[in-house]
């Protein structure tokens, strides 16, 4: 039995893509195909289908994978519990996590981890879309907000807290709500949903629609513009608390604010490598 081209076939049924299977592997396209090529020749059959446009499994192929996965995920368990018995962890760990949150929070604490263990190499990638860990290669995403059910492990790892915040200019200008009802009457600075999460004071969650003159997919952004004195915006404290520290926003309707959370998700795996598990218990610590 060989596993030569077993790696490389797996990664491209599960990006779908020689490209994006050889930017997983860290081998060049070419590398990527001849071994798939090769595998195919060793078993006499067709695995694939390649076009210029997109890559399909053939009933073979799908075949030959549903066996392969098991064997690479044993494997991967196997070499794992080795590495648990090792005093430090070490390794490349690949972290994603939302892009404002990631450059305020999470870089700074990746930075502290590496700082204390020389051998772990890391990747934190940034994105707001919500990422596929298992078919995009990575050891542990952060979320934020709600969770919804998940093949994945999930630890919270903390709390984040909205605040409504306008600047003391326009609270001054158009005076400051006390009821959710009078959202309607006030500039509104509106995120990616036209919408407003609050916890009620009895518990219940409650959903306002807003309106307003601005509207941006930047959470950054409709912070400087609530700086600027163009309306209230609903942020995490992340964003806002220095601001409203040193005077230059004020936080409104303190009575519904909303609390969710700050979550860790990784892949199921009967042997957390100690570079994740490391990584996460300082996050727990800090978060």
């Amino acid at each position: 039995m060989s596993w030569d081209g077993v790696n490389e076939f797996v990664a491209v049924v599960e990006t779908q893509s020689f490209t994006a299977a050889a930017q997983r592997l860290g081998i060049s396209v070419a590398q990527v195909s001849r071994q798939v090529s090769l595998l195919e020749q060793r078993l006499a059959a067709r695995l694939l289908y390649r076009t210029t446009r997109k890559v399909s499994v053939t009933e073979a192929g799908q075949l030959y994978y549903q066996h392969c996965r098991p064997l690479l995920d044993g494997l991967r368990e196997a070499e794992q519990a080795v590495s648990q018995a090792q005093e430090r962890p070490s390794g490349h760990l690949r972290v994603t996590a939302p892009v404002y949150y990631g450059e305020r929070v999470i870089a700074p604490l990746l930075h502290r981890y590496l700082q204390s263990q020389p051998a772990v190499t890391a990747e934190l990638n940034l994105d707001n879309r919500k990422v596929d860990l298992v078919a995009e290669g990575y050891d542990l995403g952060i979320r934020l907000g709600p969770m919804d059910a998940s093949s994945l492990m999930v630890r919270q790892l903390g709390q984040r807290t909205h605040h409504v915040c306008a600047s003391p200019d326009y609270l001054m200008q158009f005076g400051e709500p006390h009821t959710l009802a009078e959202l309607k009457h006030h500039q509104c600075l509106v995120g990616t949903l036209n919408l407003w999460r609050f916890r009620e004071p009895d518990g219940r969650l409650h959903e306002v629609h807003v309106a307003g003159r601005l509207r941006c997919n930047s959470g950054a952004a409709l912070l400087d513009a609530a700086l600027a004195g163009v309306g209230l915006v609903q942020l995490p404290g992340y964003y806002v608390d220095e601001h409203v520290a040193n005077g230059r926003l004020r936080s409104v309707l303190h009575a519904y604010t909303l609390v969710d959370g700050i979550w860790a998700n990784y892949p199921r795996n009967r042997f957390l490598p100690q570079k994740v598990s490391g990584f996460i218990a300082l996050l727990e610590d800090s978060l």
